[in-house]
């Protein structure tokens, strides 16, 4: 239910009450019996979730973006240029990894 403000015409007493929508909005002030008026107010903010405060942001790093991105690919990427990692299973892999075991 939404809180309605009022102010007396008259007396200029001020105060606010909980009203359904659907209920007519108050006509008489209860101190002097003046009439009413609802000013217009500002309606309530409220922020929630995250994003709202300068931690929640990840810090800016000086090196560029595509340059982890490309060198985490050459790790990632098996010897005989297939998309998906085969591992141990994998013959090019295994001649590489001998190769390299023989020249060391």
């Amino acid at each position: 239910m939404p809180l309605y403000a009022y102010r007396c015409t008259v007396c200029g007493h001020r105060f606010e009450k909980i009203q359904n929508f659907s209920a007519q909005p108050e006509q008489e002030c209860p101190k002097c019996q003046g009439l009413l008026e609802r000013p217009l107010t500002a309606p309530g903010l409220s922020f929630k979730g995250a994003g709202w405060y300068v931690n929640d942001y990840a810090h800016k790093s000086s090196a560029p973006a595509s340059e982890p991105l490309e060198s985490s690919a050459k790790l990632t990427t098996p010897p005989c240029g297939a998309s998906a990692s085969c591992g141990a299973a994998c013959p090019a892999a295994a001649s590489a990894t001998a190769s390299n075991s023989t020249t060391s």
